[in-house]
């Protein structure tokens, strides 16, 4: 593995297939070698800018043609994007672009109020907008012909279950053994073509660009998840693939109503979460073919995929590892469970990442001898298929975005007037599961939910906020004064 390289992918898809569609995007549609083009100008400016080969530079863009250029940009350098979640808040994203060492942070015209706050927190960053991006006079840029797939591609952050987030390093191998797993198992056909509605600062929506280059094949980017849009350009597209979690399909199920998707389209590749039931029969009824899946960002993607073939007598499996990577359940004693044991789920694999960035404790709690010790609980059946039982064992997954319950309670603890807090995920029809708190108030002090919620609006993404509060004498704990947050599930 040492020194295995290869062709800059994006250099090489430009030359193998030049006029092919690459991306399709509002009312533009780009070829592989214009793709290439206008990476090379943007690394061009860039490169003007200050960018070299081995920085990390925060990426803080939404789903739009200008993000996939800037993207590749950063790959024709060697630069290493570090992707960040455009929901998050400043104060997020601060620590993020710290804790990364960026030197550069390249962002939307919309985000100028955020920028404003990281500026005045942060010396050493050089801050820059799309808009004035376009301004600079491109110099002639020094491409990397070739990858190491040992190198660092791209860090996406995800929030521990203790703590602070911590950033996923993902090298060119990751991405390439992703794109190679996913390809063997979905298999590729000439008319291939993948609709991105989820966001690229997503694993989900960066490991289909690297597809699109990987494979030669046309995606169709979106700016945000809209249902009908959906449906109209998997028929005018002839999209035959789209990376959905189960909220979006939910909405796509219900808008067809009578309607049937194409028969050229074949498949729904579905992350972020088991499905429930009745959605999986609904599919089955309109003839939509679901590919489940498991996978997260420190696997660049699925990793545990399950084919159609088996949906159905494997309902509620996410089915088997990917053909490059391996996975079994260990036992807290350390050996592999037997069939229908529920354990740790451990995974391995070219597409596994290397570790955490500036976290050396961190990767070798988590990865040792190549093994990822995910968290998640799950037991294989007498076939080898995963169930999942519990993400991350208090993972909330809500609308496919993860929200652990330790950065919430840190956040709650802050308050002057929070004695104890407790966060839990109850489930929900429109999100799958919703976050909610119990506070223990500190005496005499006349704390409502309405001033917590506010605490909390000023630090945390929108989507991570507690939907109630619920004002508790104690909370539950084990004798080694650990939360029982399955109690607080029970107490709802």
């Amino acid at each position: 593995m040492q020194n295995e390289s290869m062709p800059n992918i994006l250099i090489k898809r430009a030359l193998l297939t030049p006029n092919r569609i690459a991306i399709y995007f509002q009312d533009q549609t780009l070829t592989f070698h214009d793709l290439y083009e206008c990476s090379l100008k943007v690394s061009g400016r860039l490169q003007a800018l200050g960018i070299r080969k081995g920085q990390f530079v925060g990426v803080l863009l939404k789903n739009h043609l200008d993000t996939v250029t800037i993207l590749f940009a950063l790959q024709l350098l060697g630069a290493r994007a570090v992707i960040l979640n455009n929901r998050l808040t400043a104060a997020e994203l601060v620590f993020q672009l710290k804790d990364s060492r960026s030197t550069f942070l390249i962002l939307e015209e919309s985000f100028t109020q955020t920028e404003a706050v990281i500026t005045e927190q942060i010396d050493q960053l050089t801050t820059i907008t799309k808009t004035k991006l376009t301004q600079i006079n491109p110099e002639e840029p020094y491409i990397q012909e070739e990858i190491s797939l040992t190198d660092i591609c791209t860090i996406m952050y995800t929030s521990g279950t203790t703590g602070n987030p911590k950033g996923v390093i993902q090298t060119y191998g990751n991405h390439w053994w992703s794109s190679t797993g996913s390809a063997l198992n979905l298999g590729t056909i000439d008319s291939d073509c993948w609709l991105c509605a989820v966001p690229l600062f997503h694993i989900s929506g960066y490991s289909i660009l690297m597809r699109s280059i990987i494979y030669g094949m046309p995606i169709v980017l979106h700016e945000h998840f809209d249902v009908e849009q959906t449906i109209k350009d998997i028929q005018l597209k002839k999209v035959t693939i789209m990376s959905v979690v189960g909220t979006m399909l939910t909405q796509i199920v219900e808008a067809l109503e009578d309607r049937r998707l194409p028969a050229s389209f074949r498949c729904m590749l579905l992350g972020g979460g088991p499905a429930p039931l009745p959605l999986l029969e609904a599919c089955v009824k309109k003839d939509i073919p679901v590919f489940q899946s498991y996978g997260m960002t420190e696997t660049s993607s699925q990793i545990v995929t399950l084919s159609p073939e088996d949906s159905l007598q494997k309902l509620g499996s996410a089915g088997k590892p990917l053909f490059p990577s391996q996975l079994r359940i260990e036992l807290e004693n350390g050996e592999s469970a037997q069939a229908g044991m529920p354990g740790e789920i451990v995974v391995k694999g070219p597409n596994v990442t290397p570790g955490y960035l500036n976290r050396s404790e961190a990767t070798e709690e988590k990865i040792r001898d190549g093994w990822l010790y995910t968290g998640d609980i799950g037991y294989l059946d007498e076939q080898g298929f995963l169930y999942v039982k519990d993400r991350r064992s208090d993972l909330i997954i809500s609308g496919g975005e993860n929200i652990y319950p330790a950065e919430l309670e840190a956040i709650l603890l802050a308050h002057p007037d929070v004695m104890d807090a407790g966060v839990t995920g109850i489930e929900d029809k429109k999100w799958g599961q919703v976050p909610v708190a119990f506070i223990v108030k500190k005496k005499d002090t006349n704390l409502s939910g309405e001033e917590l919620q506010r605490f909390c609006m000023e630090r945390l993404a929108k989507y991570k906020l507690p939907k109630a509060f619920y004002f508790t004498e104690q909370l539950p704990r084990n004798a080694a004064k650990k939360l029982l947050r399955r109690k607080l599930r029970e107490w709802v």
